[in-house]
C-alpha cells in the first residue's frame, strides 16, 4: 500500500518538480516518478511515508498554479471494499464515527492509522463494493465540525469479506491500537446509545450554555464524555432551539441535568421569573409506547419521579418534523429522574423496532432506511437533526428491479373500521401527508356494509413506495392503541396474481406456498376455486406482522417477475437447432 497516485497535475509538471517537492518535505521515494499528462505515480519505502506524503501534500501543495491531490495508487482490480478515511475530527467519538460509518452498509472492520497530524485516520472494510462505493461518494469532502473528510480506496487483496471477530459490536472487528493522545479516538468508554438525547431549550438562555468561547460547553461535555450539537442556525427567529446529546444514557442524563441547572441559574441572574420545565423531543414512532395502554406508562413516571408530564399534540406533526415535544414539569432533580425513565421507554422503543428491522434487512435492496421516517435520523450518529427526514425519490431509496424504474403495484391492506379516522386525519391532513411522504396513491374504500369491521386501504405505488406507506400505517395504528402495548399489529394485506401464475405461487402440492410461510412467518393463501376477475386475475391473501408482510409481499412479486421473465423470453422456430457451443 505504498504506491501513491498524485492527481490535478499541470501539464508543465516535470520528473524534477515532484522531486524537489519531496526533498522540500523530506518525503522518502523509492523509485522515480512516472509523470502522465494531469497525474504520475510514485512509490515509497513504506507505509509511513506514504502517509506522509498524501497528509503532507494533497489539497496543501501547489505546483504550476493547481494544488496537488495525493492518494493511494489502487488498481481497479483492488477497488473492492476498502477505504482509508482522513481528516476526521481529532476529539470524534468512537461511537459517532460508528454511526456515521453506519449509514452506508455493514462495517466489517475500522482501524485507526498511526498518523503525525493532529487529525485522526482509519482504515474501513465494508461488507460489499456498492457499500463502500456509497461512502466513498457521500464522505469525501464534506464537512464534519469544520473538517472536510477526505474518502480513497486502499488496496484490498482478498476481494472476500472478512468475518467479524468474537465480541464486536453491532458486527465491527476489533479495531487497532489507538493512536497515542489522541483525544477523541480513544478507548471506548461503555456503549453509547443510538438514540441521542434531543432537548429544547429557551433561545435566550444558550449564549449561557455555551459560555465565554464556547467554555461551558466544552467543559459540559468533558465531564459527561458527549457529543453536544446546539442547532442555533435552525428555526431561525424562533423562541427556542434544539440541542442534540450523543453520550451513554448516564452521559446523556448528567448533561441534560447541567444544562438545566445552568439555564436555572441564568434565569436567576437575569431575573428570568417563568418556570423553565424540560422539554425532550421524541419521534413520533415511540410516543404511543412511551405513553402505554390508557396512558399507564406515563402516569407512572409521573408519581414515580413527582413530575408533571404533557406531550405535543399530533396535529403538531408535519412532514418534515416527526417529534412530539414531551414537556417535563417539576424541581431540577425531579425532572432528571422523568430524564431518564422517558429515554429509557424511548430506547427499549427504537431496540425493539431495529431488532424486527435487522431480521429482514435484506427486504428491499438498497432500502434507505433513514428515508423512511421509522427511525430518527439523529440516532446512531447519523446528523445533528432528527427533523430533517429527505423527502421521497431522496437518494438511495430502492435499487430497481431490473431495467428503468420499479413497477407500480397494488395491495389491499385491510385496518379496523374504527382507525379510518385516524388514518384520514383532519381534514385529510395525514393521508395526504402520507401520500406525498410515501410517493404512493392512498385511498380508502367505500365500507361494506354498515356493520363492516374492516375497511380497505387502496395503496399504489413501486416497492419503496409500497414498504413506506404500510410501515407508517402499521405504526399508527399501534400509536393510535388499537392494539395493545404487548401486542404486535397483524394485518391483512391482498395483492392480485395472473391466473396462470397462481400455481406458481403455490407450488407443486403446496411447496412454494409453505416455504414461503415458513420463510416470512407470514400467513400466505391462495383461495381455491376463485373466479379471476375482467383482468384474469386472482387473489392473495398475506398476514401477520408488518416485516413478515413484505417478505412475503417481495417473495411473491419476485415469482412473478420469474413467470413474466420466462413469457417474454424468444421461443425456437419449430426445427430450429439449438446454438452449437463456440470452440475456445
Amino acid at each position: 500500500m505504498n504506491k501513491l497516485y498524485i492527481g490535478n497535475v499541470s501539464a508543465e509538471a516535470s520528473e524534477e518538480d515532484f522531486e524537489t517537492i519531496f526533498e522540500q518535505w523530506k518525503i522518502p521515494h523509492s523509485g522515480p516518478f512516472l509523470v502522465k499528462t494531469g497525474y504520475a505515480f510514485v512509490d515509497c519505502p513504506d507505509e509511513k511515508a506514504a502517509m506522509r506524503a498524501i497528509d503532507v501534500l494533497s489539497g496543501k501543495v501547489e505546483l504550476h498554479g493547481k494544488v496537488l491531490e495525493v492518494e493511494h495508487s489502487v488498481p481497479k482490480r483492488q477497488r473492492s471494499c476498502k477505504l482509508q478515511i482522513r481528516n476526521i475530527p481529532p476529539h470524534m467519538q468512537w461511537e459517532v464515527l460508528d454511526g456515521m460509518l453506519a449509514q452506508y452498509g455493514g462495517v466489517e472492520s475500522c482501524e485507526q492509522v498511526n498518523t503525525d497530524t493532529e487529525t485522526a485516520v482509519v482504515n474501513v472494510r465494508y461488507a460489499a463494493k456498492d457499500q463502500a462505493r456509497l461512502a466513498m461518494e457521500k464522505l469525501n469532502g464534506s464537512m464534519m465540525e469544520n473538517y472536510a473528510l477526505k474518502v480513497s480506496y486502499i488496496p484490498d487483496e482478498t476481494a472476500a469479506p472478512e468475518g467479524p471477530s468474537a465480541g464486536g459490536r453491532r458486527g465491527y472487528n476489533a479495531r487497532g491500537p489507538p493512536r497515542p493522545g489522541s483525544p477523541g479516538l480513544g478507548a471506548r468508554p461503555k456503549m453509547q446509545s443510538d438514540i441521542p438525547l434531543r432537548m429544547l431549550v429557551p433561545t435566550q438562555f444558550v449564549g449561557a450554555i455555551i459560555g465565554k468561547e464556547g467554555a461551558t460547553i466544552r467543559n459540559i461535555t468533558k465531564q459527561t464524555h458527549s457529543k453536544i450539537d446546539i442547532h442555533r442556525k435552525e428555526n431561525a427567529g424562533a423562541a427556542e432551539k434544539p440541542i442534540t446529546i450523543h453520550s451513554t444514557p448516564e452521559g446523556c442524563s448528567k448533561a441534560c441535568s447541567t444544562i438545566m441547572e445552568i439555564m436555572q441559574k441564568e434565569a436567576v441572574d437575569t431575573k428570568f421569573t417563568e418556570e423553565i420545565p424540560l422539554k425532550i423531543l421524541a419521534h413520533n414512532n415511540f410516543v404511543g409506547r412511551l405513553i402505554g395502554k390508557e396512558g399507564r406508562n406515563l402516569k407512572k413516571i409521573e408519581q414515580d419521579t413527582g413530575t408533571k408530564i404533557t406531550i405535543s399534540p399530533l396535529q403538531d406533526l408535519t412532514l418534515y418534523n416527526p417529534e412530539r415535544t414531551i414537556t417535563v414539569k417539576g424541581a431540577i432533580e425531579a425532572c432528571s429522574r422523568a430524564e431518564e425513565e422517558v429515554m429509557k421507554k424511548i430506547r427499549e422503543s427504537y431496540e425493539s423496532d431495529m431488532a424486527a428491522m435487522n431480521l429482514q434487512s435484506n427486504l428491499i435492496p438498497g432500502l434507505n432506511l433513514n428515508a423512511l421516517g421509522l427511525f430518527p435520523s439523529g440516532a446512531a450518529g447519523m446528523g445533528p437533526s432528527m427533523s430533517s427526514i429527505p423527502p421521497p425519490g431522496a437518494h438511495g431509496a430502492c435499487a430497481s428491479y431490473g431495467q428503468g424504474q420499479p413497477e407500480s403495484e397494488t395491495v389491499h391492506l385491510f385496518i379496523p373500521a374504527l382507525a379510518v379516522g385516524a388514518i384520514i386525519g383532519k381534514q385529510g391532513q395525514h393521508i395526504k401527508q402520507l401520500s406525498h411522504f410515501a410517493g404512493a396513491s392512498i385511498k380508502i374504500a367505500p365500507a361494506e356494509g354498515m356493520d363492516a369491521k374492516q375497511r380497505m386501504v387502496i395503496i399504489v405505488g413501486p416497492p419503496e413506495a409500497q414498504f413506506k406507506a404500510q410501515c407508517r400505517i402499521f405504526g399508527k395504528l399501534k400509536e393510535e392503541n388499537f392494539f395493545g402495548p404487548k401486542e404486535e399489529v397483524k394485518l391483512e394485506a391482498h395483492i392480485k396474481v395472473p391466473s396462470f401464475a397462481a400455481g406458481r405461487v403455490i407450488g407443486k402440492g403446496g411447496k412454494t406456498v409453505n416455504e414461503l410461510q415458513n420463510l416470512t412467518c407470514a400467513e400466505v393463501v391462495v383461495p381455491r376455486d376463485q373466479t379471476p376477475d375482467e383482468n384474469d386475475q386472482v387473489i392473495v391473501k398475506i398476514s401477520g406482522h408488518f416485516f413478515a408482510c413484505q417478505l412475503a409481499q417481495r417473495k411473491i412479486q419476485e415469482i412473478l417477475a420469474q413467470v413474466r421473465r420466462q413469457q417474454q423470453q424468444p421461443k425456437p422456430a419449430s426445427g430450429a437447432q439449438p446454438p452449437m457451443p463456440r470452440r475456445k
